[in-house]
Protein backbone atom coordinates (compact mmCIF):
# COMPACT_ATOMS: atom_id res chain seq x y z
CA UNK A 1 0.00 0.00 0.00
CA UNK A 2 1.38 3.82 -0.62
CA UNK A 3 1.21 6.12 1.83
CA UNK A 4 -1.22 8.31 -0.04
CA UNK A 5 -3.40 5.02 0.03
CA UNK A 6 -2.59 4.56 3.98
CA UNK A 7 -3.52 8.22 4.78
CA UNK A 8 -6.52 7.87 2.78
CA UNK A 9 -7.46 4.80 4.64
CA UNK A 10 -6.36 6.86 8.16
CA UNK A 11 -9.45 9.28 6.55
CA UNK A 12 -11.94 6.91 6.43
CA UNK A 13 -11.38 5.28 9.78
CA UNK A 14 -15.02 6.07 12.26
CA UNK A 15 -15.03 8.22 14.91
CA UNK A 16 -15.16 4.91 17.28
CA UNK A 17 -11.91 3.29 15.29
CA UNK A 18 -10.25 6.87 16.15
CA UNK A 19 -10.99 6.38 19.85
CA UNK A 20 -7.53 6.08 22.14
CA UNK A 21 -8.24 6.06 26.10
CA UNK A 22 -7.51 9.27 27.85
CA UNK A 23 -8.07 11.04 24.92
CA UNK A 24 -10.40 14.49 25.44
CA UNK A 25 -11.62 16.62 22.89
CA UNK A 26 -12.26 19.34 24.91
CA UNK A 27 -11.43 20.71 28.67
CA UNK A 28 -13.96 21.86 30.94
CA UNK A 29 -13.06 23.94 33.81
CA UNK A 30 -14.48 23.49 37.09
CA UNK A 31 -17.91 23.27 37.83
CA UNK A 32 -19.88 26.13 39.46
CA UNK A 33 -23.03 24.26 40.60
CA UNK A 34 -22.98 21.28 43.10
CA UNK A 35 -22.91 18.21 41.57
CA UNK A 36 -25.64 16.37 41.16
CA UNK A 37 -26.08 12.34 41.93
CA UNK A 38 -26.56 9.83 39.19
CA UNK A 39 -29.73 8.39 38.64
CA UNK A 40 -30.41 5.03 40.05
CA UNK A 41 -28.17 2.37 39.15
CA UNK A 42 -30.94 0.39 37.21
CA UNK A 43 -31.19 3.28 34.38
CA UNK A 44 -27.59 2.97 33.79
CA UNK A 45 -26.10 1.32 30.90
CA UNK A 46 -22.52 0.64 29.87
CA UNK A 47 -23.02 -1.23 26.64
CA UNK A 48 -22.87 2.21 25.14
CA UNK A 49 -19.20 3.35 24.62
CA UNK A 50 -18.62 6.73 23.74
CA UNK A 51 -15.15 7.54 21.50
CA UNK A 52 -12.35 9.22 23.23
CA UNK A 53 -10.83 11.50 20.82
CA UNK A 54 -9.15 14.59 20.14
CA UNK A 55 -10.87 17.89 19.04
CA UNK A 56 -8.96 18.06 16.19
CA UNK A 57 -10.02 14.36 15.07
CA UNK A 58 -14.08 15.25 15.40
CA UNK A 59 -13.27 17.98 13.30
CA UNK A 60 -11.61 15.79 10.51
CA UNK A 61 -13.90 12.98 11.37
CA UNK A 62 -17.00 15.31 10.37
CA UNK A 63 -15.27 17.66 8.05
CA UNK A 64 -14.86 14.17 5.78
CA UNK A 65 -18.62 13.22 5.96
CA UNK A 66 -19.67 16.39 4.78
CA UNK A 67 -17.36 16.04 1.51
CA UNK A 68 -18.71 12.15 1.23
CA UNK A 69 -22.14 13.64 0.26
CA UNK A 70 -22.93 14.49 -3.35
CA UNK A 71 -24.48 17.28 -3.49
CA UNK A 72 -25.78 20.43 -5.39
CA UNK A 73 -22.96 22.24 -4.75
CA UNK A 74 -20.29 19.79 -5.15
CA UNK A 75 -21.53 17.42 -8.02
CA UNK A 76 -24.24 17.57 -11.05
CA UNK A 77 -27.15 16.33 -9.99
CA UNK A 78 -29.38 16.10 -12.73
CA UNK A 79 -32.20 14.45 -10.99
CA UNK A 80 -35.46 14.96 -13.59
CA UNK A 81 -38.72 16.03 -12.05
CA UNK A 82 -36.90 17.35 -9.08
CA UNK A 83 -34.92 20.39 -10.70
CA UNK A 84 -32.01 20.06 -8.06
CA UNK A 85 -30.65 23.71 -9.66
CA UNK A 86 -28.25 25.85 -7.45
CA UNK A 87 -29.48 28.17 -4.53
CA UNK A 88 -27.94 31.65 -4.62
CA UNK A 89 -26.35 32.02 -1.03
CA UNK A 90 -28.10 35.16 -1.15
CA UNK A 91 -31.37 33.24 -0.34
CA UNK A 92 -29.56 32.16 3.22
CA UNK A 93 -28.64 35.50 3.72
CA UNK A 94 -32.29 37.11 3.68
CA UNK A 95 -33.60 34.11 5.31
CA UNK A 96 -31.40 34.66 8.50
CA UNK A 97 -31.58 38.30 8.93
CA UNK A 98 -32.66 38.79 12.60
CA UNK A 99 -35.74 40.19 11.55
CA UNK A 100 -36.99 36.76 9.57
CA UNK A 101 -34.96 34.19 11.84
CA UNK A 102 -35.43 35.52 15.17
CA UNK A 103 -39.46 35.77 15.16
CA UNK A 104 -42.09 32.84 16.34
CA UNK A 105 -45.17 32.10 14.39
CA UNK A 106 -47.56 32.68 17.49
CA UNK A 107 -46.45 36.75 17.40
CA UNK A 108 -49.72 38.75 16.32
CA UNK A 109 -49.28 40.28 13.17
CA UNK A 110 -48.53 44.23 14.64
CA UNK A 111 -44.88 43.00 15.88
CA UNK A 112 -44.15 40.97 12.47
CA UNK A 113 -44.91 43.28 10.02
CA UNK A 114 -42.46 42.69 7.78
CA UNK A 115 -42.63 39.14 7.83
CA UNK A 116 -46.45 39.40 7.03
CA UNK A 117 -45.60 41.38 4.18
CA UNK A 118 -43.49 39.44 2.40
CA UNK A 119 -45.66 36.70 2.59
CA UNK A 120 -48.56 38.90 1.12
CA UNK A 121 -46.29 40.13 -1.37
CA UNK A 122 -45.16 36.48 -2.22
CA UNK A 123 -48.45 35.15 -2.82
CA UNK A 124 -49.03 37.99 -5.40
CA UNK A 125 -46.01 37.11 -7.34
CA UNK A 126 -46.88 33.59 -7.03
CA UNK A 127 -50.60 34.22 -8.12
CA UNK A 128 -49.20 36.76 -11.06
CA UNK A 129 -46.35 33.61 -12.58
CA UNK A 130 -49.30 31.31 -12.30
CA UNK A 131 -52.21 33.15 -13.56
CA UNK A 132 -54.08 32.01 -10.52
CA UNK A 133 -54.53 34.88 -8.90
CA UNK A 134 -55.85 33.26 -5.28
CA UNK A 135 -52.34 31.98 -3.14
CA UNK A 136 -52.21 29.94 0.21
CA UNK A 137 -48.41 29.20 1.36
CA UNK A 138 -49.31 27.40 4.26
CA UNK A 139 -48.52 23.72 2.77
CA UNK A 140 -45.53 22.34 3.72
CA UNK A 141 -44.66 20.02 0.82
CA UNK A 142 -45.82 19.76 -2.73
CA UNK A 143 -48.19 16.53 -1.76
CA UNK A 144 -49.73 18.99 0.85
CA UNK A 145 -49.96 21.27 -1.70
CA UNK A 146 -51.60 18.43 -4.04
CA UNK A 147 -54.00 17.90 -0.90
CA UNK A 148 -55.03 20.84 0.42
CA UNK A 149 -56.03 21.65 -3.49
CA UNK A 150 -58.16 18.63 -3.61
CA UNK A 151 -59.76 18.79 -0.41
CA UNK A 152 -60.63 22.60 -2.48
CA UNK A 153 -62.30 20.97 -5.42
CA UNK A 154 -63.93 19.03 -3.03
CA UNK A 155 -65.46 21.99 -1.01
CA UNK A 156 -66.28 23.72 -4.19
CA UNK A 157 -68.59 20.51 -5.71
CA UNK A 158 -69.60 20.56 -1.78
CA UNK A 159 -70.81 23.95 -2.13
CA UNK A 160 -73.05 23.69 -5.58
CA UNK A 161 -74.65 20.34 -3.69
CA UNK A 162 -72.61 17.95 -6.54
CA UNK A 163 -71.71 15.29 -3.87
CA UNK A 164 -71.51 12.91 -7.02
CA UNK A 165 -68.48 13.96 -8.11
CA UNK A 166 -66.00 11.64 -6.45
CA UNK A 167 -63.50 10.47 -9.18
CA UNK A 168 -60.12 11.97 -9.66
CA UNK A 169 -58.92 11.74 -13.33
CA UNK A 170 -54.90 11.09 -13.63
CA UNK A 171 -52.82 9.97 -16.07
CA UNK A 172 -50.65 7.01 -16.30
CA UNK A 173 -47.80 9.13 -16.11
CA UNK A 174 -47.83 11.32 -13.21
CA UNK A 175 -46.08 11.30 -10.06
CA UNK A 176 -46.99 8.59 -7.37
CA UNK A 177 -48.12 11.58 -5.18
CA UNK A 178 -50.94 12.61 -7.34
CA UNK A 179 -53.22 9.23 -6.89
CA UNK A 180 -51.74 9.13 -3.19
CA UNK A 181 -53.47 12.20 -2.62
CA UNK A 182 -56.37 12.21 -4.56
CA UNK A 183 -56.80 9.08 -2.34
CA UNK A 184 -56.15 10.92 0.92
CA UNK A 185 -58.94 13.23 -0.09
CA UNK A 186 -61.67 10.11 -0.29
CA UNK A 187 -61.89 10.45 -4.31
CA UNK A 188 -61.64 7.39 -6.44
CA UNK A 189 -58.70 7.13 -8.90
CA UNK A 190 -59.53 6.43 -12.70
CA UNK A 191 -56.24 6.33 -14.59
CA UNK A 192 -56.72 8.42 -18.27
CA UNK A 193 -53.83 6.54 -20.58
CA UNK A 194 -51.00 8.39 -22.55
CA UNK A 195 -51.22 8.24 -26.64
CA UNK A 196 -48.01 6.64 -28.33
CA UNK A 197 -46.60 10.37 -28.62
CA UNK A 198 -46.30 10.43 -24.53
CA UNK A 199 -49.55 12.95 -24.17
CA UNK A 200 -52.73 12.39 -22.64
CA UNK A 201 -55.05 10.33 -25.10
CA UNK A 202 -57.54 13.14 -25.82
CA UNK A 203 -60.31 10.71 -26.43
CA UNK A 204 -60.11 8.58 -23.85
CA UNK A 205 -59.97 11.35 -21.74
CA UNK A 206 -63.33 12.52 -23.35
CA UNK A 207 -64.84 9.00 -22.63
CA UNK A 208 -63.90 9.33 -18.99
CA UNK A 209 -65.13 12.55 -17.91
CA UNK A 210 -68.23 12.87 -16.62
CA UNK A 211 -71.15 14.32 -13.86
CA UNK A 212 -68.23 11.84 -11.72
CA UNK A 213 -65.54 13.98 -12.40
CA UNK A 214 -64.15 15.77 -9.43
CA UNK A 215 -60.91 16.71 -10.79
CA UNK A 216 -58.24 15.87 -13.59
CA UNK A 217 -54.77 16.43 -12.20
CA UNK A 218 -52.44 16.92 -14.80
CA UNK A 219 -48.73 17.85 -14.60
CA UNK A 220 -47.33 20.68 -17.43
CA UNK A 221 -45.09 19.65 -18.70
CA UNK A 222 -45.75 16.34 -18.63
CA UNK A 223 -43.03 14.10 -16.36
CA UNK A 224 -42.01 12.32 -19.88
CA UNK A 225 -40.74 16.62 -20.09
CA UNK A 226 -43.65 16.89 -22.39
CA UNK A 227 -45.75 20.20 -22.91
CA UNK A 228 -49.20 19.16 -23.46
CA UNK A 229 -50.12 20.96 -27.38
CA UNK A 230 -54.03 19.71 -26.88
CA UNK A 231 -53.78 21.84 -23.78
CA UNK A 232 -56.78 23.83 -24.16
CA UNK A 233 -59.13 21.47 -25.65
CA UNK A 234 -57.95 19.02 -22.32
CA UNK A 235 -59.24 21.40 -20.02
CA UNK A 236 -61.86 22.07 -21.84
CA UNK A 237 -63.54 18.65 -21.79
CA UNK A 238 -62.95 18.64 -18.16
CA UNK A 239 -64.92 21.58 -17.74
CA UNK A 240 -67.65 20.57 -20.26
CA UNK A 241 -68.14 17.78 -17.92
CA UNK A 242 -68.33 19.85 -14.62
CA UNK A 243 -64.66 18.83 -13.36
CA UNK A 244 -62.16 21.15 -11.74
CA UNK A 245 -58.57 21.12 -13.48
CA UNK A 246 -55.71 20.48 -11.31
CA UNK A 247 -52.00 21.65 -12.11
CA UNK A 248 -48.92 19.31 -10.39
CA UNK A 249 -46.49 22.16 -10.34
CA UNK A 250 -43.62 19.82 -9.84
CA UNK A 251 -42.15 21.46 -13.52
CA UNK A 252 -43.43 24.68 -13.27
CA UNK A 253 -39.43 25.37 -13.77
CA UNK A 254 -40.17 25.31 -17.86
CA UNK A 255 -43.13 27.04 -17.48
CA UNK A 256 -41.78 30.87 -15.93
CA UNK A 257 -42.19 33.71 -18.09
CA UNK A 258 -43.19 31.60 -20.65
CA UNK A 259 -46.83 30.61 -19.85
CA UNK A 260 -49.55 30.63 -17.43
CA UNK A 261 -51.51 27.79 -16.28
CA UNK A 262 -54.66 29.71 -15.46
CA UNK A 263 -54.49 30.81 -19.23
CA UNK A 264 -54.44 27.55 -19.84
CA UNK A 265 -57.74 26.81 -18.14
CA UNK A 266 -56.17 25.50 -14.92
CA UNK A 267 -58.40 25.98 -11.67
CA UNK A 268 -55.94 24.99 -9.19
CA UNK A 269 -52.14 24.17 -8.86
CA UNK A 270 -49.36 24.14 -6.55
CA UNK A 271 -46.08 24.98 -6.42
CA UNK A 272 -42.83 23.23 -5.04
CA UNK A 273 -40.97 26.71 -3.74
CA UNK A 274 -38.09 24.15 -3.24
CA UNK A 275 -37.73 23.04 -6.86
CA UNK A 276 -38.96 26.05 -8.86
CA UNK A 277 -37.99 28.92 -6.85
CA UNK A 278 -34.13 27.70 -5.69
CA UNK A 279 -34.82 26.62 -2.15
CA UNK A 280 -33.17 24.18 -0.67
CA UNK A 281 -34.01 20.19 -1.48
CA UNK A 282 -33.53 17.26 -0.27
CA UNK A 283 -32.18 15.11 2.91
CA UNK A 284 -36.04 14.94 4.16
CA UNK A 285 -36.87 18.70 4.16
CA UNK A 286 -37.99 20.98 4.46
CA UNK A 287 -40.40 21.54 1.52
CA UNK A 288 -42.91 24.10 0.90
CA UNK A 289 -45.93 23.68 -1.63
CA UNK A 290 -48.05 27.18 -1.83
CA UNK A 291 -51.82 25.80 -3.64
CA UNK A 292 -53.02 28.71 -5.99
CA UNK A 293 -56.56 29.33 -7.44
CA UNK A 294 -59.00 30.98 -9.50
CA UNK A 295 -60.97 33.77 -7.68
CA UNK A 296 -63.55 31.56 -7.77
CA UNK A 297 -61.96 28.71 -5.50
CA UNK A 298 -60.30 31.64 -3.29
CA UNK A 299 -62.67 31.60 -0.61
CA UNK A 300 -61.98 27.97 -0.09
CA UNK A 301 -58.00 28.27 0.35
CA UNK A 302 -56.56 26.45 3.68
CA UNK A 303 -55.91 29.56 6.05
CA UNK A 304 -53.79 31.98 7.06
CA UNK A 305 -53.79 33.93 4.47
CA UNK A 306 -51.84 37.25 4.19
CA UNK A 307 -54.09 40.62 3.82
CA UNK A 308 -53.45 44.03 3.23
CA UNK A 309 -55.74 46.54 5.03
CA UNK A 310 -54.53 50.11 4.12
CA UNK A 311 -50.75 50.11 5.21
CA UNK A 312 -51.00 46.96 7.87
CA UNK A 313 -51.37 43.48 6.93
CA UNK A 314 -52.50 40.15 8.87
CA UNK A 315 -53.23 36.96 8.62
CA UNK A 316 -56.92 35.66 8.43
CA UNK A 317 -58.74 32.77 7.26
CA UNK A 318 -60.89 33.15 4.08
CA UNK A 319 -64.77 33.24 4.05
CA UNK A 320 -65.21 29.23 2.75
CA UNK A 321 -61.98 27.95 4.08
CA UNK A 322 -61.06 24.45 4.35
CA UNK A 323 -58.66 25.06 7.50
CA UNK A 324 -55.37 24.40 8.58
CA UNK A 325 -53.18 21.90 7.62
CA UNK A 326 -50.67 22.44 9.43
CA UNK A 327 -49.59 24.32 12.76
CA UNK A 328 -48.81 27.70 11.34
CA UNK A 329 -48.15 29.69 8.43
CA UNK A 330 -46.43 27.34 6.74
CA UNK A 331 -42.23 26.30 6.03
CA UNK A 332 -41.53 30.61 6.24
CA UNK A 333 -37.65 30.48 6.08
CA UNK A 334 -38.75 28.70 2.62
CA UNK A 335 -40.85 31.49 1.84
CA UNK A 336 -38.54 34.08 2.78
CA UNK A 337 -35.95 32.24 0.08
CA UNK A 338 -38.40 31.50 -2.65
CA UNK A 339 -39.58 35.62 -2.67
CA UNK A 340 -35.70 36.76 -2.57
CA UNK A 341 -35.07 34.80 -5.62
CA UNK A 342 -37.99 36.29 -7.32
CA UNK A 343 -37.65 39.49 -6.63
CA UNK A 344 -33.56 39.47 -7.47
CA UNK A 345 -34.33 37.65 -11.05
CA UNK A 346 -36.59 39.95 -12.15
CA UNK A 347 -39.63 38.97 -14.75
CA UNK A 348 -36.98 38.47 -17.37
CA UNK A 349 -34.54 36.89 -15.08
CA UNK A 350 -37.19 33.90 -13.89
CA UNK A 351 -38.25 33.54 -18.26
CA UNK A 352 -34.15 33.08 -19.46
CA UNK A 353 -34.51 30.71 -16.51
CA UNK A 354 -37.19 28.61 -17.73
CA UNK A 355 -35.56 29.03 -21.53
CA UNK A 356 -31.80 27.94 -21.16
CA UNK A 357 -33.24 25.09 -18.85
CA UNK A 358 -35.34 23.74 -21.73
CA UNK A 359 -32.15 24.36 -23.78
CA UNK A 360 -29.98 22.59 -21.59
CA UNK A 361 -32.25 19.22 -21.91
CA UNK A 362 -33.01 19.71 -25.73
CA UNK A 363 -29.18 19.71 -26.32
CA UNK A 364 -28.18 16.79 -23.46
CA UNK A 365 -30.99 14.93 -25.96
CA UNK A 366 -29.68 15.66 -28.91
CA UNK A 367 -26.32 14.84 -27.95
CA UNK A 368 -27.31 10.80 -26.72
CA UNK A 369 -30.34 10.02 -28.66
CA UNK A 370 -27.72 8.04 -31.21
CA UNK A 371 -26.46 6.16 -27.91
CA UNK A 372 -30.24 5.57 -26.21
CA UNK A 373 -33.68 5.08 -26.70
CA UNK A 374 -35.64 8.14 -26.02
CA UNK A 375 -38.82 7.96 -24.31
CA UNK A 376 -40.40 10.27 -27.29
CA UNK A 377 -38.24 11.10 -29.88
CA UNK A 378 -39.62 15.39 -30.36
CA UNK A 379 -38.95 18.50 -28.67
CA UNK A 380 -38.96 18.37 -25.00
CA UNK A 381 -39.32 21.16 -22.36
CA UNK A 382 -36.53 21.52 -19.30
CA UNK A 383 -36.12 17.48 -18.65
CA UNK A 384 -35.46 14.24 -21.01
CA UNK A 385 -36.29 10.95 -20.60
CA UNK A 386 -33.85 8.55 -21.99
CA UNK A 387 -34.16 4.63 -21.78
CA UNK A 388 -31.89 1.86 -21.32
CA UNK A 389 -33.47 -0.80 -23.39
CA UNK A 390 -31.23 -0.93 -25.58
CA UNK A 391 -28.60 -1.51 -23.16
CA UNK A 392 -30.52 -3.59 -21.47
CA UNK A 393 -30.46 -6.25 -24.07
CA UNK A 394 -26.64 -6.05 -23.73
CA UNK A 395 -26.82 -7.00 -20.06
CA UNK A 396 -26.63 -3.84 -18.38
CA UNK A 397 -29.61 -1.84 -16.77
CA UNK A 398 -30.38 1.48 -15.32
CA UNK A 399 -29.76 1.22 -12.34
CA UNK A 400 -26.16 -0.20 -13.74
CA UNK A 401 -25.46 2.94 -15.36
CA UNK A 402 -26.84 5.17 -12.41
CA UNK A 403 -24.39 3.52 -10.54
CA UNK A 404 -21.43 3.98 -12.56
CA UNK A 405 -21.89 7.70 -12.89
CA UNK A 406 -21.29 8.08 -9.15
CA UNK A 407 -17.45 7.05 -10.14
CA UNK A 408 -17.28 9.82 -12.40
CA UNK A 409 -18.42 12.57 -9.74
CA UNK A 410 -22.37 12.53 -11.36
CA UNK A 411 -25.41 11.92 -9.39
CA UNK A 412 -28.12 9.61 -10.57
CA UNK A 413 -30.97 10.89 -12.78
CA UNK A 414 -34.12 9.54 -11.55
CA UNK A 415 -34.19 6.06 -12.43
CA UNK A 416 -37.54 4.00 -13.72
CA UNK A 417 -39.95 6.49 -13.86
CA UNK A 418 -42.14 7.35 -15.26
CA UNK A 419 -43.35 3.98 -14.89
CA UNK A 420 -44.52 3.39 -18.48
CA UNK A 421 -40.65 4.08 -19.99
CA UNK A 422 -38.60 1.06 -19.64
CA UNK A 423 -35.43 1.13 -18.16
CA UNK A 424 -36.10 5.00 -17.65
CA UNK A 425 -33.66 7.54 -17.13
CA UNK A 426 -34.83 11.42 -16.48
CA UNK A 427 -32.40 13.59 -16.83
CA UNK A 428 -33.03 17.36 -15.57
CA UNK A 429 -29.75 19.71 -16.34
CA UNK A 430 -32.17 22.58 -15.01
CA UNK A 431 -30.73 26.39 -16.26
CA UNK A 432 -27.98 26.65 -13.44
CA UNK A 433 -25.26 24.11 -15.01
CA UNK A 434 -22.98 25.39 -17.67
CA UNK A 435 -22.06 23.60 -20.74
CA UNK A 436 -18.73 22.23 -20.09
CA UNK A 437 -20.79 20.62 -17.29
CA UNK A 438 -23.39 19.21 -20.01
CA UNK A 439 -20.57 17.84 -22.29
CA UNK A 440 -18.71 16.16 -19.24
CA UNK A 441 -22.05 14.41 -18.72
CA UNK A 442 -22.70 13.62 -22.09
CA UNK A 443 -19.17 12.41 -22.39
CA UNK A 444 -19.65 10.13 -19.45
CA UNK A 445 -22.98 8.72 -20.68
CA UNK A 446 -21.15 8.13 -24.19
CA UNK A 447 -18.49 6.44 -22.12
CA UNK A 448 -20.44 3.68 -20.18
CA UNK A 449 -22.54 2.88 -23.23
CA UNK A 450 -18.90 2.05 -24.58
CA UNK A 451 -17.88 -0.09 -21.53
CA UNK A 452 -21.20 -1.81 -21.95
CA UNK A 453 -19.78 -3.44 -25.40
CA UNK A 454 -16.39 -3.61 -24.24
CA UNK A 455 -16.10 -4.17 -20.27
CA UNK A 456 -19.71 -4.77 -18.43
CA UNK A 457 -18.61 -6.40 -15.45
CA UNK A 458 -16.82 -2.87 -14.61
CA UNK A 459 -20.95 -0.71 -15.79
CA UNK A 460 -22.50 -4.01 -13.42
CA UNK A 461 -20.76 -3.90 -10.38
CA UNK A 462 -19.95 -0.08 -10.04
CA UNK A 463 -19.04 2.16 -8.35
CA UNK A 464 -16.07 1.38 -7.58
CA UNK A 465 -14.33 4.77 -6.30
CA UNK A 466 -16.46 5.40 -3.73
CA UNK A 467 -16.26 4.43 0.25
CA UNK A 468 -19.35 1.97 -0.13
CA UNK A 469 -19.93 0.28 -3.12
CA UNK A 470 -22.64 -2.00 -4.48
CA UNK A 471 -25.35 -2.22 -1.69
CA UNK A 472 -27.79 -5.14 -1.27
CA UNK A 473 -30.39 -2.88 -1.68
CA UNK A 474 -33.44 -4.75 -0.32
CA UNK A 475 -31.78 -5.69 3.05
CA UNK A 476 -30.43 -1.85 3.48
CA UNK A 477 -33.75 -0.84 3.35
CA UNK A 478 -35.27 -3.58 5.36
CA UNK A 479 -32.27 -4.63 8.08
CA UNK A 480 -30.76 -1.38 8.13
CA UNK A 481 -27.45 -1.09 10.74
CA UNK A 482 -28.58 2.23 12.59
CA UNK A 483 -25.73 2.61 15.27
CA UNK A 484 -22.26 1.90 15.00
CA UNK A 485 -21.04 -2.11 14.32
CA UNK A 486 -17.49 -3.20 16.05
Amino acid sequence: MTTSNTANELDRRLLMDRSVPGRTAVTLPPSDVPEQDMPQESLLRDDLPLPEVSQLEVIRYFSLLSQLNFSIDTNFYPLGSCTMKYNPKLNDAMASLPGFAGIHPNQPSDQVQGAVQLMHELQELLGDLTGLPGVSLAPLAGAQGEYAGLLIARAYHASRNDSARTVALIPDSAHGTNPASAAMAGLEVVTVPSASDGNVDVNALRDLADERTAVFMLTLPSTLGLFEPSILEITQIVHDAGGLVYADGANLNALLGIAKLGDLGFDICHSNLHKTFSTPHGGGGPGSGPVMVTDELAKFLPEPVATRNGDSYTLSEPESSIGKINGFHGSFGILVRAYTYIRAMGRDGLKSAAENAIINANYIQSQLKDSFDLAADRYCMHETVLSASRQKKRGVKGLDIAKRLLDHGIHAPTMYFPLIVDEALMVEPTETESKETLDHFIEVMRQIDDEITSDPETVQTAPHTLPVTRLDEAAAARKPYLRWQG
